[in-house]
């Protein structure tokens, strides 16, 4: 079977029936801290007024359709030294591979975009094995479980902590 080619981009507004198609899928946002998308509208809103302004928000595409998202979301202060990833791939999309090409994507150019970014975490719940592989598989280090770590729709959670270093990055990305 022949992986699809990933590549990321800015969103756009013609993004949003690609959008839709994944992001009211209640399953691929089972893990995520938000909520679905209830309505065209929301999404339109969202897509104009946060992804597109977003520092580093990121379309993932195949043959140029929006299958997915990935972010980095940096630290303050003194926290600025690291960012955390997340990212979401449309149901039909899931075992292809393609998460896993865009965390390396993301890898790949995240250290150059943000001067003095020496750190990418990513949490992670522990029954989400399959974002445990995605990150692994690009190379993150699963450093710690963060017991009791979160809440969020209504539950609080616990989480894997991983972590990618800048020194970790091969030279051939």
């Amino acid at each position: 079977m022949e992986r699809p080619t990933v590549t990321l981009r800015n969103f756009e507004e013609s993004d949003l029936d690609d959008f839709m198609e994944w992001a009211t899928d209640e399953e691929v946002y089972r893990f995520s801290m938000r909520e679905t998308f209830k309505s065209r509208e929301e999404a339109e809103f969202y897509i104009k007024n946060e992804a597109m302004g977003h520092p580093w928000l990121k379309a993932i595409c195949v043959e140029g359709r929006a299958v997915g998202s990935i972010s980095l979301y940096r630290g303050l202060g003194n926290s600025s030294c690291r960012a955390e990833i997340g990212y979401l791939v449309a149901r039909n999309c899931w075992g292809k591979g393609i998460a896993s090409q865009a965390v390396k994507l993301c890898l790949s150019t995240a250290f150059t975009d943000m001067p003095d970014l020496e750190r990418i975490e990513g949490l992670v719940e522990p029954e989400n094995v399959a974002s445990q592989k995605v990150l692994e598989k690009a190379g993150f280090v699963k450093e710690a479980l963060l017991r009791k770590f979160f809440t969020a729709k209504g539950k609080t959670r616990d989480f894997y902590s991983y972590r990618f270093l800048s020194e970790d990055l091969p030279h051939s990305m």
